[in-house]
């Protein structure tokens, strides 16, 4: 089945909300990560999100060329022609773009979206995060809005995030007063003013209850689902049910059971995946290499063995061991079985 188009990703987002569930959304960083997302998808029979960060896209890309739109679109190609082969769907995502890297990251992927439309072909990507929380609340807004706009004319869904994820992602560390890890319900409600001026556009909004990026041991991140709770009350209040934000959980890696289902409980309906699986791609490897040692090298001028360091050999190891991953969060997310091609 094809990427999933805007209306069926529209359906995906809904379903999630009404049925209590998340769509794990996969930073990948090539196309044997992208591979066992899909894998884990299918075997799970869940839908859910692919993505590529500006560090990830730019690695896709090659160390001697290093265009971040070029490895984006070059993991997006891959992904529309595979995911032919699957009976789930999958949504294209890119994930934490800053707005200095806007117009080398996410501009060109739009206008590549605008061109392809042009010529009746589908889009792209399926939505793109624009990342401002970095700068003062106004300025992510002012940039966001039209960037939505822009969005909107070709179909595309947009995440914003308002207030901080602390931690480092893709070698930017996040600094900042500790308030600014807790999004309040003054900024939710000035993020959905802002945001809804623009008629008919869908967006997700990456609300901060104390999330960090990385991987911590248990107890070290202290998590406050209830700020979620709170900002969709004061959005209800004002706007009615369907004021409510559709929600991104960002900096999960190590989070409890208790504080994911908490969230997904107060509309969280995409939850970022990345250091994880990153682990369970390496693992394996790792585990191959040392038991291979001899194989893999050439060791007291012996020839090694092809099969030990033939790069399918332990790549498949890290395919099989990512998907794996991916399905646990798909439990854990309460996702299993729940694809719309057998709804």
């Amino acid at each position: 089945m094809p990427v999933a188009d805007y209306q069926t990703y529209c359906k995906m987002l809904d379903r999630a909300r009404e049925k209590g569930f998340a769509y794990p959304a996969v930073n990948v960083t090539s196309l044997t990560g992208a591979n066992a997302v899909l894998k884990a998808l299918s075997e799970s029979r869940s839908d859910g999100i692919i993505q590529v960060s500006t560090g990830g896209a730019a690695f896709a890309s090659g160390s001697r060329v290093k265009d971040m739109a070029l490895g984006a679109i070059s993991i997006a190609e891959h992904v529309h022609r595979v995911a032919e082969r699957y009976d789930i769907y999958v949504a294209l995502h890119t994930d934490h773009c800053q707005p200095h890297v806007l117009d080398s990251f996410v501009i060109p992927l739009i206008e590549e979206t605008e061109r392809r439309r042009a010529a009746g072909q589908p889009n792209l990507f399926s939505s793109h995060m624009f990342d401002g929380s970095a700068v003062p609340l106004k300025e992510n807004l002012d940039i966001a809005a039209p960037l939505l706009e822009r969005c909107q004319k070709s179909e595309l869904i947009l995440e914003i995030e308002v207030g901080v994820v602390g931690g480092e992602e893709d070698g930017v560390k996040a600094d900042g007063p500790s308030s600014k890890l807790y999004t309040t319900p003054e900024d939710m409600l000035e993020a959905a003013r802002c945001l809804n001026s623009v008629k008919d556009a869908r967006y997700l909004v990456a609300a901060t209850f104390g999330n960090v990026h990385g991987v911590y041991k248990p107890g070290h991140v202290k998590l406050k689902p209830e700020i979620l709770k709170d900002g969709q009350a004061a959005l209800e209040k004002v706007y009615g049910q369907e004021g409510r934000f559709l929600l991104v959980f960002h900096g999960g890696s190590g989070s409890g059971l208790n504080d994911i289902h908490a969230a997904i409980d107060y509309g969280v309906v995409k939850m970022n995946i990345d250091t994880d699986t990153q682990y369970a791609f390496s693992r394996p490897i790792a585990d191959h290499f040392f038991k291979n040692y001899d194989g893999v090298l050439k060791v007291d001028g012996d020839v090694g063995r092809k099969k030990a360091y033939d790069p399918r050999t332990y790549l498949n190891l890290a395919e099989a061991g990512m998907a794996e991953r991916v399905k646990q969060a798909i439990v854990d997310l309460k996702g299993g079985g729940t694809t719309l091609m057998d709804a």
